[in-house]
């Protein structure tokens, strides 16, 4: 069996909203990559799925990264949902969460999602993409706050002020790239944030998506919508295997002939199949 089949099956045979949610909502950073190799089979994957866009990998061991488009993995797009890794790090760091059982009150009233009508912990906040909770969290920290830790930990691109405190990394001016995404990661799993050691070990518990006996899997998906005709799909995550760390940054966008109740899943799908291409 390849190695990462048991997670393309996970992906498939999962609810959607379990990794995601509609409506959610820089330059290249200082990665210094020895290597890049232009891979043709993400290039073959990427012509067979009606999606432009580019998935980047980076074999920490081998220091190679890979991808069918390093241009487009250079360029800036809005986080969406995927600022969830930075806001529950400044979460966690400036206190406004204690842990992962943190709760957030539901306050009755009706949400885009039905999985975020009810209370949640922190853990589930993050693992169901709830969008309220996320802006609750941001306004409680405020923008002076929110714009010190984002300096601190080195999360670039964000673009902010009273009035977008909310919704920043949903609309607007933010922008970040691939190897921006996988710069954060590679500090935040090699230990080089300026953080806790307890809101490390918090991160790993709630980003944690599938682990068995080959590897460790651990992401988070995005999804913005900044305009009515343009859908930009987010998923950033790593895999750590016996072997090596493998971190991946997939930005996609659906061409005219894609079939939209396909997006919620098809940006894990990809990230995935790119990964099977490299462990054939």
């Amino acid at each position: 069996m390849k190695l990462f089949t048991k997670l393309f099956t996970l992906v498939l045979t999962s609810v959607a909203t379990s990794f995601s949610c509609t409506n959610e909502e820089g330059s290249q950073s200082e990665m210094k990559l020895p290597e890049r190799i232009e891979s043709t089979s993400i290039k073959s994957l990427f012509d067979s799925t009606k999606v432009k866009g580019a998935v980047l990998i980076y074999r920490q061991g081998k220091n190679i990264v890979y991808s069918n488009d390093f241009d487009w993995a250079e360029t800036g797009f809005l986080p969406a949902s995927t600022f969830k890794i930075a806001n529950s790090i400044q979460a966690l760091e400036n206190g406004i969460v204690e842990d992962d059982s943190t709760m957030f009150y539901w306050d009755g009233q009706p949400r885009y999602l039905k999985s975020w009508e009810e209370d949640l912990t922190f853990h589930q906040a993050f693992q169901r993409s709830c969008v309220p909770c996320y802006q609750q969290i941001a306004r409680e920290t405020g923008v002076e706050r929110m714009r010190q830790t984002l300096e601190k930990i080195g999360y670039p691109g964000m673009v902010f002020d009273s009035s977008t405190i909310d919704n920043f990394w949903l609309e607007g001016d933010s922008r970040i790239s691939q190897f921006q995404q996988i710069e954060f990661l590679k500090r935040l799993v090699n230990k080089d944030l300026p953080v806790s050691q307890k809101t490390v070990d918090i991160m790993s518990k709630i980003m944690l998506i599938d682990q068995n006996e080959d590897y460790d899997f651990y992401g988070k998906t995005g999804w913005a919508q900044p305009n009515d005709s343009t859908n930009i799909g987010w998923f950033v995550g790593y895999a750590v295997t016996p072997k090596d760390t493998l971190y991946m940054a997939t930005n996609i966008q659906p061409t005219p002939a894609f079939n939209m109740n396909d997006f919620g899943k098809i940006r894990m799908l990809v990230t995935i199949k790119a990964l099977e291409g490299l462990y054939k």
